[in-house]
């Protein structure tokens, strides 16, 4: 596992509850400062200090990749989403991100194998979107939130599929924050169609930084890293 694992951690750990501060304080130019930035750190972190490395030891660029590609596409959503009328970019760039999540989750690994978790994430799923199209969710959103309902349900199976085959605490930390995930869009698609919540903003960024944290830093203690080797110095002369 790498060494720099829990700083890291603590790093976006500490960031997100900065951000979750600031849901107190709606509209205000330390949302749009703070939201992002728990997102910047992990992709960061993945890009600079951690290179996943596959079950044989060899270093695996798709998988790091996919978890950068992931990464990067909530971040764009999280920018988007600052926006209340820039809600379908968000809503397509997390659809980028769960795509990614799901060919990385797969990566090694039978698709979908565990039939049970498929049947519970898919019935979550219906069950979300009917509610949403009982209290008339817009029309040119039906098809795009379907699609995207979906996705997110295909990610959390694939990830808890993993889990029981792998069988360690580091998948079972994915696969966790998967299905976060999938609670934590539940939460932001209810308080936005069909009825303000309580806290609603505070609680859908507790789930959704809580969810990301779990899975990259799941993906890296599982799958192992390897620092960057320096370049040795160049000869003079």
């Amino acid at each position: 596992m790498n060494r720099h694992l829990p700083r890291w951690a603590a790093a976006i750990a500490v960031c997100a509850a900065l951000a979750c501060a600031s849901a107190a304080l709606p509209g205000a130019p330390a949302q749009a400062l703070l939201k992002p930035l728990p997102l910047t750190i992990a992709i960061i972190w993945i890009a600079t200090s951690a290179r996943l490395v596959s079950a044989s030891g060899q270093f695996d660029p798709k998988a790091q990749g996919l978890l950068l590609l992931a990464l990067v596409g909530s971040l764009a959503g999280d920018l988007f989403l600052l926006r209340e009328d820039w809600f379908v970019p968000g809503l397509a760039s997390f659809l980028v991100a769960h795509l990614a999540y799901i060919a990385l989750f797969a990566r090694g690994q039978r698709w979908l194998a565990w039939r049970g978790a498929l049947a519970a994430t898919l019935a979550l799923g219906a069950a979300v979107y009917a509610l949403l199209w009982q209290a008339h969710l817009p029309a040119p959103l039906r098809l795009p939130v379907a699609v995207y309902v979906t996705a997110i349900a295909l990610m959390a199976a694939q990830a808890l599929s993993r889990a029981r085959e792998r069988g360690d605490r580091a998948s079972r930390a994915v696969a966790l924050g998967a299905c976060i995930f999938l609670c934590s869009d539940a939460i932001l698609a209810t308080n936005r169609f069909v009825a303000p919540l309580p806290l609603a903003q505070l609680w859908v960024l507790l789930t959704y930084y809580g969810a990301q944290l779990l899975i990259a830093c799941g993906m890296v203690a599982g799958a192992g890293v390897i620092a960057p080797q320096p370049r040795p110095p160049q000869a003079i002369g």
